[in-house]
């Protein structure tokens, strides 16, 4: 069993209140989740409104896949273009 998972932090410089982030976050993790079947969550700097951490985790059966598909959920997010990429730590270990 091969287990992906990382973080991804990202910069909101339009945000200026709760409501705001919450709908930019939300529709991140929907969308990763929908196009890439994978579990993702908001999992840090929740009293930060000008920053936000999501976390991503896959299982799989293959480590390249996880690697690959970690890589895509990046670029995924960077393309989307609702909030600046400001560090990714992505890790892929074998159970």
């Amino acid at each position: 069993m091969v287990v992906g998972f990382g973080t991804i932090v990202l910069r909101l410089p339009e945000n200026h209140d709760l409501k705001g982030k919450r709908k930019v976050v939300k529709s991140v993790i929907g969308r990763i989740c929908s196009h890439f079947n994978v579990s993702a969550a908001e999992v840090g700097s929740n009293d930060i409104l000008q920053k936000a951490v999501i976390g991503v985790a896959l299982v799989t059966n293959d480590h390249a896949l996880a690697d690959s598909k970690l890589d895509m959920i990046v670029n995924f997010v960077e393309e989307m273009m609702v909030a600046e990429i400001i560090d990714t730590d992505m890790e892929v270990m074998t159970l």
